[in-house]
């Protein structure tokens, strides 16, 4: 009984380990955003916009949407694939490819 005990505590001394070191991870890159974050400015608030007549959002949308068809059609890498080479097989391969060949069809025959 005692060894099943040791291995309990082995199991979850490991498993407090591993959750230990994920909550250290997690409890560093919550203060590396705090102060490695950009700093807003408080002095000038942003403008808001100014409200766009629905007839232009539409106009400005349908301009966006040609503009990134036309991109996308001139950037199109679609082309035919060429016939690969052929491959041209050194003296050194072709007798071994020979060699590896007689030793197959001799050892059928025994």
């Amino acid at each position: 009984m005692t060894d099943f005990l040791l291995s309990l505590q082995i199991t979850a001394l490991g498993m407090g380990l591993v959750f230990g070191a994920i909550l250290l991870l997690w409890l560093m890159m919550v203060l590396l955003t705090l102060f490695t974050a950009e700093k807003e400015s408080a002095s000038l608030p942003a403008p808001e916009p100014a409200p766009v007549p629905l007839e232009d959002f539409k106009a400005q949308a349908a301009a966006i949407a040609v503009a990134i068809a036309l991109a996308d059609q001139g950037q199109s890498t679609a082309r035919p694939l060429a016939e690969p080479p052929t491959t041209i097989v050194s003296a050194w391969q072709l007798g071994m490819r020979t060699r590896q060949m007689s030793e197959k069809g001799n050892s059928r025959r025994h």
